[in-house]
């Protein structure tokens, strides 16, 4: 059998995996696919580094385009992270008729409709498994396994770092910053986490997903993104008294062809399964219409479960190869986007005031909350000997985004309120 060649874009934590998963793996890679795959080039920065996995020096090259434009190269498979440069690469490899695996989330996020339109108008195949939720194998769950049903709901703990941060704050009452700083230290949070701790990272996945699970192109701009700079080791306390834990989750959903998509902190009930999702774990929650509810977990980044990912697109490719089928089973968007409105938003709230202790306060804000047909579920007041404000829990029914806005707008000139301690989501 004509063995399969391929050209390697990057020889950090993911492509030493991928380099080790093939050479190790190759007779369950041959009979799985149907033909021998050998790593013909790759791409680094430096020839000279030592690595802790043996390559041959004459596989290696710092020159992009002597892989891309190499003649024997028949898939490149992109590790190496970048955006605007990157999606030069591969489409010129798409337009020699190479077929493309990547990992790149930030790349698919911004220009997967335009990599993918490039690859049907070449008979290419573009696939991108380990772009989110590493070893997770959901975005050929969402092409392949939910194709006979109807997504309505996608929500999911995507991002590593924070669930890591937002366990350790739960687990032991520790401060954002120090849970943070000893992140770093373990290598789970980079030296600048703006992406990660801000929710950027998470929001790109969830554009991935969203545009896979509703069939619509949808942008990264589409995404209303918050992160948890903000969450308190108080916000997470009251959160657990009252029987839920704070994730950042990313959530999309769909009704009546109308879709949201956010990523947020937000509280979730302790009896949901994904709320028992802790430290750098990823889970994917899928709700169908025929199927019901299914959840998908499992390690969210790392050098071999993302490989996995990698090299198990590696294998489809090959496959389609071996059966003349390549770019006929790409994923292309054919729905309209029509996004919610934030009157059309709506979800269960929670809410921490700080308030004046003094007799018809409550009134005064209940009285807000009907004003703008926000109901509620719960009030709660709780002591608290550090704050000589009165400290007040609300949490409210299933409310439209805008209402919500239309409160806190209107508690800012409330003169009993001091300030709004926190907002956040509620799930299950």
């Amino acid at each position: 059998m004509k063995p399969v060649k391929i050209g390697l874009l990057g020889l950090g934590t993911v492509g030493t995996g991928v380099v080790r998963l093939v050479e190790g793996h190759q007779e369950d890679l041959q009979n799985s696919s149907g033909s021998p795959i050998v790593i013909e080039k790759i791409l680094v920065q430096n020839k000279s580094k030592e690595r802790d996995i043996n390559v041959s020096p004459d596989k290696l090259t710092e020159d992009p385009w002597e892989v891309i434009k190499d003649p024997a190269v028949d898939v490149i498979v992109e590790v190496m992270g970048g955006v605007q440069q990157t999606k030069e690469y591969l489409l010129e490899a798409l337009s020699l008729g190479k077929h493309i695996v990547t990992a790149n989330k930030d790349l698919m996020a911004l220009h997967g409709p335009e990599l993918l339109e490039m690859a049907k108008a070449h008979g290419c195949d573009v696939m991108y498994e380990a772009s989110v939720a590493g070893g997770i194998p959901i975005i050929r769950t969402l092409i392949e396994g939910f194709s006979s049903d109807r997504i309505t709901k996608i929500m999911g703990i995507v991002n590593g770092t924070t669930n890591y941060i937002m366990t350790k704050m739960s687990q032991e009452g520790a401060a954002y910053a120090d849970v943070l700083k000893e992140a770093q230290e373990l290598g789970y949070a980079e030296s600048d986490p703006t992406s990660d701790v801000e929710g950027l990272d998470a929001a790109r996945k969830m554009t991935i997903l969203a545009t896979l699970g509703f069939r619509a192109n949808v942008d990264l701009s589409d995404v209303s993104t918050e992160g948890i700079s903000k969450v308190t080791k108080e916000d997470i306390l009251y959160a657990k008294r009252l029987g839920y834990e704070v994730k950042l989750l990313g959530i999309a959903e769909r009704q009546d062809d109308l879709i949201s998509i956010s990523v947020q902190p937000t509280m979730v009930k302790n009896t949901h399964p994904i709320a028992s999702v802790n430290g750098v774990f990823n889970a994917v929650y899928v709700y169908g219409e025929a199927v019901g509810e299914t959840m998908f977990y499992g390690p969210g980044a790392g050098e071999l479960p993302t490989a996995t990912s990698v090299v198990a697109d590696l294998v489809a490719v090959v496959k389609n190869l071996n059966l003349g089928v390549n770019g006929k089973n790409s994923a292309v968007a054919y729905k309209e986007k029509k996004l919610k409105t934030d009157e059309q938003i709506s979800s269960k709230y929670f809410m921490l005031l700080h308030v004046a202790d003094r007799a018809g306060v409550l009134a005064q804000i209940t009285q807000i909350f009907a004003k703008y047909e926000v109901s509620l579920d719960a009030v709660l007041q709780q002591p608290n000997p550090a704050n000589p404000a009165a400290e007040i829990i609300i949490i409210t029914h299933d409310a439209s985004k805008a209402s919500v806005g239309k409160v806190l707008k209107a508690f800012e000139e409330l003169d009993v309120i001091f300030n709004v301690k926190s907002v956040y989501r509620v799930e299950g």
